[in-house]
């Protein structure tokens, strides 16, 4: 006998109002304007897991166990996107071009090079850096690398660190790259392919709000922060942009997501491409 299917449960505007604005004072991400049906799907899998039918019932719940419980199982919810290896593939050879320039300056010997991943997701993002880092710089053990990236979804960090991925989310991955530097681990009942050790050690993968205090000190030459500011609001989003400017160092570059720009922010940066920023 087939399975019944299991009504979604209804999200009042109350409840998705309470929702929005917990996710927002807590990591500043904005689900006001189009996000509803996002949130009611996400977290009505959550509710599922915990056999609960009803939004008020759930956010009590939420309260209730605080960070260490279920409020971080929210968050990883409704701030979870789906990325893959080399996206905005202009941006990757805009990076590439830099760092050939470093190697070819024949600076290299204790040289620092410092790279941030705001937002990392699932990984593809630093590890998609790191490739590079290893394509473009022949002589990397006389280089002093440091790529870092931070989420602010405990479930994608996790992921990340074990580095394995579906072959779909190779598919943008330049010729030669998925043999030299990715392991075929399964074949059925679908391809997995895990990141090899060499360049796993180059990526140091940290939890953090991009709202709270930064621990790190910089500077970093690069910043990646793509596909996250759409979530914030436009104050939220210039307080942001200072703050990346101020731990970029002199000529350090910001990338941003594709959707993304800073147009209408006040900012220090001079525009190189699109959603690509200098500091000034």
């Amino acid at each position: 006998m087939a399975r019944a299917l299991v009504p979604m449960p209804v999200l009042t505007d109350r409840q998705f109002h309470q929702t929005a604005e917990l996710v927002r004072s807590l990591c500043g991400i904005n689900l006001h304007g189009g996000k509803r049906e996002l949130v009611k799907a996400r977290l009505s899998k959550r509710m599922r897991a915990l056999g609960l039918d009803d939004f008020d019932e759930y956010l009590l719940r939420v309260r209730r166990e605080g960070i260490a419980g279920e409020l971080t199982l929210m968050l990883d919810a409704v701030s979870t996107n789906l990325t893959f290896f080399f996206r905005q593939a202009r941006q990757f050879e805009h990076l590439r071009n830099l760092l050939t320039q470093a190697q070819a300056q024949r600076r290299s010997r204790g040289r620092r090079l410092r790279i941030w991943s705001a937002g990392c997701s699932s990984g593809e993002e630093p590890y998609s850096v790191a490739i590079l880092v290893l394509e473009a710089l022949a002589d990397l053990p006389l280089w002093d690398v440091g790529i870092l990236a931070t989420d602010l979804s405990t479930q994608m960090l996790a992921d990340a660190r074990e580095g394995i991925y579906e072959a779909d989310r190779l598919g943008e991955a330049p010729a030669g790259i998925v043999g030299k530097y990715f392991t075929c681990i399964q074949v059925d009942p679908e391809r997995l392919y895990q990141v090899k050790p060499r360049v796993r050690e180059l990526v140091s993968f940290a939890h953090l709000n991009l709202m709270d205090r930064w621990p790190m000190r910089g500077p970093f030459d690069m910043v990646f922060c793509r596909n996250v500011m759409i979530y914030f609001d436009r104050p939220t989003q210039a307080r942001l942009v200072e703050r990346f400017r101020e731990i970029l160092a002199p000529g350090g570059i910001l990338y941003l997501g594709h959707s993304e720009s800073l147009t209408g922010i006040p900012h220090r940066f001079h525009h190189v491409q699109p959603s690509t920023y200098q500091r000034l």
